[in-house]
């Protein structure tokens, strides 16, 4: 009787599962951006209303007047689109950080990124200026290195750069009763900065779907045979 030697299959990497996380992050920054609409239209509100005889919320010296109605009404949008805001930034960096596992998995590279960058890539001033993007973009590159870039991926980082500009947007340099007073005063600057929040959200939503998908793909084909 001939014995046959069969050499087992060498075991394929491990892979995490990407479109429910995917989905979570989508549906976030779908939320975000409805969040930050409402609240430009709450800034256009104010600034119809116009000023009250008694000045801005802040009377200065630390003397606040008692809020209107709709002044009350504002910090509740603004307070939500926060929660909504911290909810969207743990969905998409769950997903980043299970496409970007993935991407090693499938490449054999390391990410040029080591993992604390995932969380401090966003909050360390100046290297915030590039390596988010880095990240993002290393998840597409190291698995398709002969692929372009998806231009979302390009959109998305250029619209969050323009709504942090100049202390406006995501993270803004005033209080809640400061910005309101400047609803009253130079509304166009919040509604423009608003407005590239909710681009760049939905720019986001598109990158991850695009990134999502295109890792599936490779992540379904067959492993080749031996």
């Amino acid at each position: 009787m001939i014995e046959q030697n069969s050499t087992p299959a060498a075991p394929g990497p491990v892979l995490r599962p990407v479109r429910g996380a995917a989905r979570c992050a989508i549906a976030a920054l779908a939320l975000a951006a409805v969040a930050w609409a409402a609240r430009a239209v709450w800034h256009l509100r104010l600034s119809a209303a116009g000023e009250p005889a008694s000045g801005p919320p802040d009377q200065g010296d630390g003397v606040h007047r008692p809020l209107n109605a709709l002044e009350d009404s504002y910090h509740l949008v603004a307070s939500v689109g926060a929660a909504v805001t911290a909810v969207c930034v743990l969905a998409f960096l769950f997903w980043l950080d299970q496409v970007r596992d993935n991407a090693k998995a499938l490449s054999g590279t390391a990410p040029r990124y080591g993992y604390p960058w995932l969380w401090l890539g966003w909050i360390v001033p100046v290297v915030n200026l590039w390596i988010p993007r880095g990240v993002v973009a290393d998840v597409h590159r190291s698995v398709f290195p002969e692929r372009r870039l998806p231009a979302v991926v390009n959109w998305w980082w250029g619209l969050w750069l323009a709504g942090l500009a100049g202390g406006v947007g995501i993270i803004y340099a005033d209080d809640t009763d400061e910005v309101i007073a400047r609803a009253y005063s130079e509304v166009w600057p919040l509604l423009a900065a608003d407005l590239v929040i909710v681009a760049a959200a939905v720019a986001a939503a598109l990158m991850v779907h695009t990134l999502t998908t295109a890792q599936q793909q490779r992540m379904d084909e067959p492993a080749p045979a031996a």
